[in-house]
């Protein structure tokens, strides 16, 4: 029997619902989904926890090489990523690493290492990735490229509410500063900016349901396989 599957990359900015969606999106597809930023917060969690001088080149290639990221499913089919023998699903999400992951995932170094995992996840095909250079950097040719955008304050809430379900701290003004500025280092960094994908799809998802946006895509992703 062929194999139909196909890659979709999902880009856009933040606290837009890639994630949410993109997982949807695969389990419906019966695809793996993979969370490109969690793996970059995951990088930058280490950088924090060790206080790693990322300026020094020597010591951030020996973190980086001392690095094993695993998506691994549990019970219920949810797949978390782990570190180092660690579930670190939920660490990540700290105001702390929030802080400083668009300032690591520019270092050339870290993007390099982050690549050449997540290009292998995706050699056999079936896979769901997010983020914000899959399109046009990881998957090139994906198949299905999705460009998710949404109003800035409409993100800030989503990301303030999701982080107090959490039971975590979290201020709206600062969350929605710290949105805007992402934004900007995110589209202006030289090395692989948050760009759209020529070929890509927009969708906005600022007054749609999540269901809405996942079966948007999944009826694209349908159109491919055949």
């Amino acid at each position: 029997m062929l194999n139909n599957k196909i890659n979709i990359a999902i880009d856009g900015h933040s606290a837009c619902g890639k994630s949410s969606t993109a997982r949807r999106v695969a389990e419906k597809l019966g695809y793996v989904y993979i969370d490109s930023g969690a793996m970059y917060r995951a990088i930058t969690l280490y950088i924090v926890e060790n206080e790693i001088d990322i300026q020094d080149q020597s010591k951030l290639q020996k973190a980086l090489s001392s690095i094993k990221l695993e998506f691994i499913a549990d019970k219920m089919g949810h797949r978390a990523l782990w570190m180092n023998g660690n579930n670190v699903d939920q660490s990540i999400r700290s105001m702390e690493v929030t802080t400083r992951v668009s300032e690591i995932s520019t270092l050339s170094s870290v993007r390099s290492f982050l690549r050449e995992i997540q290009q292998e996840m995706g050699r056999n095909k079936g896979v769901v990735m997010d983020g914000r250079d899959i399109g046009t950097h990881i998957f090139p040719n994906a198949e299905l490229k999705i460009f998710m955008t949404a109003e800035l304050g409409v993100r800030a809430k989503r990301r303030y509410e999701e982080m107090v379900e959490k039971g975590m701290e979290a201020n709206l003004e600062a969350i929605e500063r710290n949105l805007e500025e992402r934004d900007a280092i995110d589209s202006q960094r030289s090395l692989n900016p948050l760009r759209k994908a020529d070929d890509a799809v927009v969708i906005d998802t600022s007054y749609i349901t999540l269901e809405e946006q996942v079966n948007k895509i999944v009826v694209l992703a349908k159109e491919r396989e055949n």
